[in-house]
């Protein structure tokens, strides 16, 4: 079986490095490096997955984003996927969900045919987990998400669904979108040989005019919502610990606390 892939992936701060100014209340990006978006790398990994299994399934790696997003395309190539392309132009940038969806749907149908799409849930820099549902709106495709296990059966695709109090099987045709989540799989690591090709592949950049997108459907101004201001929360008062010889003394000193809280 002979499968056509496409990976939407993000290129986000490593949010464990990224600080808050406490004066200005915005982020300090300066030194914060970049990294593959997680829930991104456990959808490329199912699309790697499914061409261990189907030798001629062809994976394309797309993301959005400033020049330098093509650090994150080189180490896709280097786990395995076969091409990859940036969508980068100062016209999209400043772009929201509704915003982005459209310059990656242009970037889709540019491609042309395509039996999955696979993309991660949600980014860790926005967590709105909106891009992939909007995508397959704008391209009319069926879709699931929050997808925890995946199998190909003859033509069809059966996958497990999460949901916030159990799970859901469900068939879905081709083409689809699926958006993964960390449950799914187990990201594999980029190999030197992996590494040297991706390495010498050219990564194509395509801008709005190449995209063909509607300049009012895209960037800053176009984009219906937009984020007022970042900011850490007001750190809490320290807490107490509570002492005793044994766990009756403990709850016996928490009921005196309590109780002079008025909590109970």
């Amino acid at each position: 079986m002979a499968l056509k892939i496409i990976v939407c992936a993000k290129q986000v701060p490593d949010t464990n490095e990224v600080k808050i100014d406490p004066v200005k209340n915005t982020l300090i990006r300066d030194g914060v490096p970049s990294i593959l978006n997680h829930d991104d790398a456990n959808a490329l990994e199912e699309a790697l997955r499914i061409k261990d299994l189907y030798k001629d399934t062809h994976i394309t790696v797309l993301t959005m984003g400033p020049p330098q997003a093509k650090d994150m395309l080189i180490e896709c190539l280097a786990m395995g996927a076969d091409e990859a392309i940036l969508a980068s132009d100062r016209a999209l940038g400043g772009s929201d969900t509704w915003a982005t969806s459209n310059a990656l749907a242009a970037a889709i149908r540019k491609i042309g045919e395509f039996d999955i799409i696979f993309a991660g849930r949600q980014a860790i820099d926005g967590d709105t987990a909106q891009v992939g549902p909007q995508i397959a709106e704008k391209l009319d495709i069926p879709q699931v998400t929050y997808v925890t296990e995946f199998e190909i059966v003859d033509k069809d695709i059966i996958v497990k669904r999460a949901l916030e109090d159990g799970y859901e099987k469900i068939k879905i045709g081709m083409p689809c979108m699926l958006t993964a989540i960390k449950e799914l799989n187990e990201p594999r690591y980029m190999h030197i040989g992996g590494i040297y090709e991706a390495t010498k592949k050219e990564i194509p950049v395509w801008g709005a005019a190449a995209l063909g997108v509607d300049l009012t459907e895209v960037g800053l101004e176009s984009s219906p919502t937009n984020v007022f201001r970042s900011f850490s929360p007001a750190a809490k008062g320290k807490g107490i610990m509570l002492e005793g010889d044994c766990d009756k003394d403990v709850a016996k000193a928490l009921l005196i606390r309590l109780k002079e809280k008025h909590a109970i």
